[in-house]
């Protein structure tokens, strides 16, 4: 039933894929000040009239040429600095922190900002360096030109001292875990606010239709109202087979529709599904989980061995599971049209699974650091004080594994039993007697 316009029209999921590319671009924003700053050049050579400034700030052509002249280059020279510091900002990253971090680092708006100062700042100054004559100086231009050249320098000042110490891991951790909150508590707010209020059922029986993925990659977000619209259209219950995070192989079933009395357009349904070559953290609150863990376990790895970055790391853990216990994920979420009917299924992750992210692979890694199992076993317990009766279990699971790890480790009753002692510090903190998980 799709429209030739229909046919024609960008599809949501390139619209998502355009909006990545420009979050992550480094290019865009500098353009931008490119243009503005050769047309405030022209506009002001065009329109400065005489008496504006002052008798002691008026210039010679020579001297106008040579101030100028002095900015372009200065501005190039700042530019291959700034560039400098964002390759050894990469490297660094890549190697002590995680290279999924530097899907978030490509979107700092501080970064883009100093560039397009720059590059406004050269382009400003290139375009009035054409204007000077030796009967027509554009004087108010040049000493604009002394201002944005010293508005450059306070904005390069403010951009070294954010990326010295906001680079260290326990600050990219702090950074991490707050966005991830921040899109937990989005995500949680708008799929709760769409949810069917009947219990939750089942899709209904009849013809189900496998719409499957022209393309792999993974699955980075889903247009959740277009979806519903189209399941409204359709008359059906529209069941997105994989969560976000997944990757998909070409050919696997993206979309199932039950019930439905006309055959879906592919097209029209795949382009609801974003697929892209990694995962993001707009409608993925786990990736910012990964990166946290991730940055833990490259500490605890044999050639980096800190662990105390890991217990710092296991800090920002905790507070993003106690923000995920409030959240009252679920596995499965059915959302519902106007009417209230149920019209998509969507796969989720439960407490579970963020809780077994978060801890699996710090334990294996970190069982021989009585650092990491004395933090671990403080979040641990930290989690059966707070969450509820539904969730204790998978907590005590997790106390389980601990001490089996502990026991494989620590021969030494002495040693082992040290390690089993909870301690938010890893070592030095206020310690509490060793709790028994229940079976």
């Amino acid at each position: 039933m799709g429209t030739a316009r229909e046919r024609t029209m960008m599809s949501w999921a390139a619209r998502f894929r355009l909006r990545q590319y420009a979050k992550a671009s480094l290019w865009i924003i500098p353009l931008i000040g490119l243009v503005l700053g050769a047309l405030l050049a022209e506009w002001l050579a065009d329109v400065e009239p005489a008496g504006w400034v002052p008798d002691n700030w008026q210039y010679s052509a020579t001297t106008a040429s040579n101030v100028l002249s002095s900015v372009v280059g200065s501005m190039v020279a700042l530019l291959g600095f700034v560039v400098t510091i964002g390759v050894l900002v990469v490297q660094q990253a890549t190697g002590t922190l995680s290279p999924r971090y530097m899907r978030l680092w490509y979107r700092d708006r501080l970064q883009k900002l100093v560039l397009a100062t720059f590059t406004g700042t050269f382009a400003y100054a290139f375009s009035l360096l054409r204007k000077i004559e030796s009967d027509n100086v554009p004087d108010l231009g040049v000493t604009l030109s002394g201002v944005a050249v010293s508005v450059s320098l306070v904005l390069l000042l403010i951009y070294l001292n954010r990326f010295t110490h906001n680079l260290r891991p326990v600050a990219i951790a702090d950074l991490v875990g707050r966005l991830g909150g921040k899109v937990l508590v989005r995500a949680t707010e708008r799929i709760h606010g769409a949810e069917a209020r009947d219990g939750s059922p089942l899709p209904p029986t009849g013809p189900v239709t496998r719409i499957r993925s022209e393309r792999g990659g993974v699955i980075q977000a889903f247009d959740a109202t277009g979806m519903i619209a189209a399941a409204v259209r359709l008359d059906c219950v529209l069941v997105l087979a994989h969560q976000v995070g997944d990757f998909v192989p070409p050919g696997t079933t993206l979309v199932e529709a039950h019930g439905s009395a006309r055959t879906p357009d592919p097209r029209q349904v795949t382009g609801l599904v974003a697929l892209g070559t990694e995962r993001t953290i707009e409608q993925d609150p786990a990736f910012a989980l990964r990166i946290l863990v991730d940055i833990a376990i490259r500490a605890l790895s044999p050639a980096v061995n800190d662990p105390t970055t890991a217990v710092q790391v296991l800090n920002h853990i905790d507070t993003f599971l106690h923000a995920v216990g409030r959240a009252g994920l679920r596995s499965r979420y059915v959302l519902a049209d106007g009417q209230g009917r149920p019209r998509l299924v969507v796969p989720g992750r439960g407490w579970e699974d963020y809780l077994q992210l978060g801890v699996t692979e710090i334990r294996e890694y970190g069982a021989t650091s009585f650092q990491v199992c004395r933090r671990l076993r403080a979040l641990l317990e930290d989690l059966l004080e707070t969450q509820s009766a539904e969730r204790l279990p998978a907590v005590r699971a997790e106390l389980v594994l601990l001490d089996e790890a502990v026991q494989r480790s620590f021969t030494d009753p002495a040693r082992r039993a040290s390690a089993r002692t909870a301690d938010r510090q890893g070592i030095g903190g206020a310690r509490r007697p060793r709790s028994e998980p229940s079976p």
